[in-house]
């Protein structure tokens, strides 16, 4: 029997969720610093696209749980063939489901994670050389 699914422990949530938030911020506030205190702008922009690496990993995770456990439970299937729920939950359910498994968010979770890392690989390759 495959590992049931659950949900991380709030302080992990809570983490990401920070991080996430700081991050933002990050990139934000380079337009300001670029006039206020230039020498700052390298770091800032580091702690942001190392932070929105992190976040945007964990998010592809979850998403990626999410629809792995809908498709190895079949959900959507033994929801439509619920008899025990109204009407109006089996909707509610299937939307739910289905708008979870048909959402692109994971792609766009692994294309910002990918350039994330990319960028700072590229900062960091263009450095050491010199450029």
């Amino acid at each position: 029997m495959p590992h049931r699914p659950h949900t991380v422990p709030p302080f992990v949530i809570n983490l990401f969720f920070v991080i996430g938030l700081f991050s933002a911020f990050c990139f934000r506030v380079l337009i300001v610093l670029q006039h206020l205190r230039p020498e700052g702008v390298r770091v800032v922009w580091y702690v942001g696209t190392v932070g929105y690496t992190l976040f945007f990993m964990y998010r592809y995770y979850i998403s990626h749980k999410r629809r792995r456990a809908i498709r190895r439970y079949d959900l959507l299937e033994k929801i439509r063939n619920a008899s025990d729920l109204a009407d109006e939950d089996k909707a509610v359910t299937l939307y739910l489901l289905s708008s979870l498994q048909k959402s692109r968010e994971n792609i766009n979770y692994l294309f910002i994670f990918v350039l994330s890392f990319l960028a700072v690989l590229a900062d960091l390759v263009l450095t050491f050389m010199g450029l």
